[in-house]
């Protein structure tokens, strides 16, 4: 009995341990998606905020800072990480509605500095 139980107790360790580190690993391929699709000079990010976004672009950005938000950070506090990437998201999210003021406060929202000293990995 003694023998189940302890196999029991090491597969749960290792299917916790595998699912941790594969769900970490699908954030980090996440948030390396967006920064290179949204983020990037020239990416879409640069178009909305020119002001030269088609609405497709603007709905794929919205769509891009979906996911970033539902990402965990690499490190840094978590609730920091939802209040960045939430502000990024209603900004994008305005901007596709056409609100007045939406394009400054994506640009505000869009600070990569504040954001990688906090959150970014080695």
């Amino acid at each position: 009995m003694r023998k189940w139980m302890y196999l029991a107790a090491t597969f749960l360790f290792t299917v916790v341990t595998v699912t941790g580190v594969a769900l970490a690993a699908d954030d980090e391929a996440t948030i390396k998606k967006v920064m290179k699709e949204a983020m990037k000079k020239g990416a879409l990010l640069t178009k909305v905020n020119s002001g030269k976004a088609s609405l497709k672009d603007k709905e794929e950005l919205v769509v891009l800072f979906k996911e970033l938000a539902k990402a965990k950070p690499e490190k840094g506090p978590e609730a920091d990480w939802k209040k960045k990437t939430t502000a990024l998201l209603s900004a994008a999210e305005d901007e596709l509605k056409g609100k007045s003021g939406a394009i400054a406060e994506l640009k505000k929202a869009a600070n990569c500095k504040a954001c990688h000293d906090v959150h970014k990995g080695e």
